[in-house]
């Protein structure tokens, strides 16, 4: 059974074989296990306790998988409300995207239940079919998601890195192009800059991943890190580059949009140059005033 908030999603279900539900309760109602994959804690709260929301309907002792990247705090306090109403709850953050997501191949980070519990075995092979990598993180919620959004904080950083020095390049006058296929079997590489740059050099900015979700996941991560006690730098430059992107109106498209980001950051570095050189050259021109 499913529910989404886009009539379009349940067309889609129904013709994959899913039921469409009217609500999260009608889905929930007399299932083992809910699965909630939606963007952030206010749907997921929603989903979960909200008007004709899921946990009321479901019967005691149903698991609760909570796929959303969400801060660590949000899944722990959820956790507990959901254990309060006698429901087993699994922090099982993903990743891999809308094209691993529809072939299997997803990444699947889970925590909150012991590697040797019931929910643990009763789910596998549930899980396994979910995601082609299924990593036990442990015991405690909000460990997956602690484990999301420090891969997530570096997946930003790669990617404002990647569109960083092939901006440079091309400022240097290098090929796009060449210079990634140097860049794809040489100490640069990283997995998201090879994934995204080549649609951003091709101007396919379709969202498969919109660059609203990195900003959000960086954010979280950087106030995770603040309540540690901590400010990475390289974070912080990453998290602030993805603000950047929504600013200049980039949110819902794809993140490879962050190459645009940094072409016009430094086309706009090289013509406040250029301009404070000629300002200063018209200045030595200038001949003395009277005195």
């Amino acid at each position: 059974r499913v529910h989404d908030i886009d009539p379009a999603r349940h067309v889609l279900t129904a013709a994959g074989g899913a039921l469409p539900c009217t609500s999260p309760a009608a889905a929930a109602t007399g299932c083992a296990l809910l699965i909630v994959a939606v963007v952030d804690a206010a749907q997921t709260e929603a989903v979960l306790f909200g008007p004709q929301g899921a946990a009321a309907a479901l019967p005691p002792g149903a698991t609760v998988l909570l796929c959303p990247t969400i801060g660590p705090a949000d899944v722990e306090r959820l956790a507990a409300r959901l254990q309060a109403a006698g429901l087993a709850c699994l922090d099982a953050p993903m990743s891999g995207g809308p094209a691993r997501a529809r072939d299997g191949s997803m990444s699947l980070m889970v925590a909150g239940v012991p590697l040797d519990s019931a929910a643990w075995a009763a789910w596998q092979p549930l899980l396994r079919h979910l995601a082609a990598r299924l990593f036990h993180i442990g015991p405690r919620p909000g460990d997956g998601a602690r484990t999301k959004l420090v891969n997530n904080l570096l997946a930003a950083i790669n990617l404002a890195g990647a569109a960083e020095a092939l901006a440079l390049a091309q400022q240097l006058g290098l090929d796009g192009a060449a210079t990634l296929a140097v860049v794809a079997e040489s100490s640069g590489h990283s997995w998201i800059g090879a994934d995204r740059l080549p649609r951003a050099l091709a101007g396919d900015f379709a969202p498969r991943a919109h660059t609203t979700l990195l900003a959000k996941d960086s954010a979280l991560a950087m106030a995770m890190a603040a309540q540690a006690g901590l400010q990475p730098p390289l974070g912080r430059l990453a998290a602030a580059q993805f603000q950047a992107a929504l600013a200049a109106g980039h949110g819902g498209q794809d993140d490879a949009r962050m190459l645009s980001l940094l072409q016009a950051q430094f086309a706009a570095a090289v013509a406040a140059g250029a301009g404070a050189q000629a300002q200063a050259g018209a200045a030595e021109e200038s001949p003395d005033a009277p005195g």
